[in-house]
């Protein structure tokens, strides 16, 4: 199913550009120039800034176009989910699960976005918080995954888990990685945790190197909320999409649900998640 470019009083087109790639910088200059020709204003951010443009943090955008690898395309998820604002990836990086047109194909591909010849797909996203006394955040959007980690080599962290405010399980580990279906082939791929397909919701929970015998991921319900809590006094950092957003003291717990938003992913083709999978591992048929 097709949709519409949405009707604004002036079109909008955000440029997410992965900073240290030169390819990316060639692309964003014909891509503007591309996007302006048609009369469309063109507002570009780096990927990793820690102050984004507010046109693109922001502001009514009716694309944005991710110009780098599957870290660039979290990114700019990140940016404008809350939006609900369709992400085009252009693949910068190798085989990417998420980006899926190539830099040669850009300018066919912006045509098609134009005349409303696309599909959107939707993805699950984590909202996740940090609770502790006197501090409160804004939730972290997560597309892949949200980890809690030991910070140094030598010492285990013990994590309490509970769901749905029921106590589960205390985790003597190196950490523990929650992920969505999307994030199912990353970070939790690593740790043998379950892959899971993308049209699926649902919450990944996977210790990472635990010293226990329950060594086992869980695959929750998007209902379910998870608490995640720090026992002990040595230091953790909670990680989101791969980026390290806090650090987690003892008696801190960050709490982890289904987002509030679903990721709006522009496909040009038919998806097909499993041919990408045989892609990445190298598996051959019968």
């Amino acid at each position: 199913m097709s949709e519409q470019t949405r009707a604004h009083s002036s079109h909008r087109v955000a440029l997410v550009v992965h900073p240290s790639r030169q390819e990316a910088k060639d692309l964003a200059v014909q891509a503007r120039q591309w996007w302006e020709a048609r009369s469309y204003e063109v507002v570009e951010t780096d990927a990793y800034a820690d102050h984004p443009e507010p046109e693109v943090s922001a502001g009514e955008l009716d694309f944005a176009v991710s110009l780098g690898g599957d870290g660039t395309m979290l990114r700019t998820v990140q940016l404008v989910v809350s939006r609900g604002v369709p992400v085009l990836g252009v693949n910068l990086g190798s085989l990417g699960y998420l980006t899926q047109i190539e830099p040669r194909g850009i300018e066919q591909a912006f045509s098609r976005l134009v005349a409303g010849d696309f599909a959107i797909e939707e993805r699950m996203t984590l909202d996740v918080t940090v609770d502790a006394p006197g501090k409160t955040t804004t939730p972290y959007v997560v597309l892949n995954e949200v980890s809690v980690e030991k910070t140094g080599p030598g010492h285990t962290i013990r994590l309490g888990v509970s769901i749905d405010e029921h106590p589960f399980l205390v985790f003597v580990a190196d950490g523990i990685v929650l992920s969505t279906p999307t994030g199912s082939t990353a970070y939790n791929l690593s740790l043998r945790g379950p892959i899971v397909s993308p049209q699926l919701r649902a919450i990944v929970v996977t210790p990472v190197s635990p010293h226990m015998l329950f060594d086992r991921s869980l695959v929750l319900s998007p209902e379910e909320i998870v608490r995640l809590e720090v026992l002990n006094e040595r230091p953790a950092v909670l990680v989101v999409d791969g980026a390290t957003v806090d650090n987690i003291e003892v008696d801190t717990a960050v709490i982890v649900k289904a987002g509030a938003h679903a990721a709006r992913i522009v496909h040009l083709a038919a998806l097909d998640f499993h041919s990408i999978l045989r892609q990445k591992f190298g598996l051959t048929g019968r």
